[in-house]
């Protein structure tokens, strides 16, 4: 009698096999499972989204963790979705109270956009951050610390002790990477130490973060989907990682560039 593998136990048997050969092909999966080749393509389609593999043309790889981190003069990319973020972010500002701004592009587009007549105080450890916020006339805390080259923000026991003392109404924050199974990771364990500092510093967490970020896992978590009070994305997000972070609990915006 031939044997009728449940999605589950498909999902199990897939990700064994990419750890014994590193590599698996949808043909033999096609035979192995006894289901169609829409079936096989589906399973490998929902892996890929919660970041434990990497379709590749005829079956799929295992996903390694990301070591690559773009430097921020080469965080371009992405611009239009990344400021319809920004812009819907900014319903989420305080009229009158504190803000902690992360590190990162759209975190930036936001800061370039913050309201200038609301009474705020923003704290931030990025210094271009800073610099758009002082330009606009909002009163600005530049977090001290290690200043890392590749993202200009500040990390380390410094930051650490000024994030200890600080409580903010909002934070507003970025990722490298969010997959469902793995949370929201960072290629630098640094800062990833800093972005869950400002997690227990903020009575809301806003995350910015656009859609190509989902199904990406790189080395340091530094966030679990219930640290999420709100997901900010643009409209490349599927449906299947929309249900996901619902779900969650996590109260998620999605904006049209």
């Amino acid at each position: 009698m031939t044997r009728t593998w449940f999605a589950n136990e498909r999902h199990a048997e897939i990700l064994r096999l990419l750890g014994d050969e590193r590599r698996v092909e949808s043909a033999f999966l096609t035979t192995l499972f006894g289901v169609s080749a829409e079936s096989v393509r589906k399973d490998l389609a929902l892996l890929e989204a919660r970041g434990l593999l990497r379709r590749v043309h005829g079956g799929a790889v295992p996903r390694e963790p990301s070591r690559a981190e773009p430097h921020v003069a080469d965080r371009g990319d992405r611009v239009a979705q990344k400021s319809a973020i920004a812009h819907r972010a900014v319903d989420f500002v305080p009229d009158g109270g504190s803000l902690l701004l992360d590190a990162g592009s759209t975190t930036l587009r936001l800061a370039e956009l913050l309201p200038v007549d609301r009474n705020l105080v923003a704290y931030t450890n990025s210094w271009p951050v800073g610099a758009a916020l002082q330009r606009r006339d909002v009163d600005v805390v530049l977090l001290g610390g290690r200043i890392r080259p590749a993202t200009m923000a500040a990390v380390g026991a410094l930051t650490a002790q000024a994030l200890a003392s600080v409580n903010v109404d909002v934070a507003f924050l970025g990722t490298n990477g969010l997959t469902l199974d793995r949370g929201l990771t960072t290629p630098d364990p640094d800062e990833a130490d800093v972005k869950r500092l400002m997690l227990a510093a903020a009575k809301q967490r806003v995350f910015l973060v656009d859609s190509s970020k989902f199904g990406r896992a790189s080395l340091a978590r530094h966030a679990e989907l219930s640290d999420v009070d709100v997901l900010i994305t643009d409209d490349g997000v599927t449906r299947g990682q929309l249900d996901g972070l619902r779900a969650a609990g996590i109260a998620v915006e999605v904006v049209a560039p």
